[in-house]
């Protein structure tokens, strides 16, 4: 979570707002050694946000150049 915010430039109250989360809630999921552990709706709404936004989470077995769990921007951003 940490890591795709920060592709975004976006600070953990955005990301709050963005989701329809509360911020203590992002707080402990992003504290979450490892796996983010969350209840899944809560989980759906901010991996939903971040993919509005533009961001793909990339799980384990997800077709990756590099392969691994990770972050990307869903489509190439354009250079300013």
């Amino acid at each position: 979570m940490r890591a795709a915010r920060a592709l975004l430039g976006i600070d953990q109250r955005k990301l709050a707002e963005l989701s329809g989360v509360s911020l203590p809630t992002i707080q402990r999921m992003e504290a979450s050694d490892g796996t983010v552990r969350g209840v899944v709706d809560t989980l759906t709404k901010v991996v939903e946000a971040l993919n509005r936004a533009g961001v793909e989470l990339i799980g384990d077995n997800a077709a990756s150049a590099s392969g691994g769990r990770g972050v990307r921007f869903r489509e190439p951003r354009q250079r300013s």
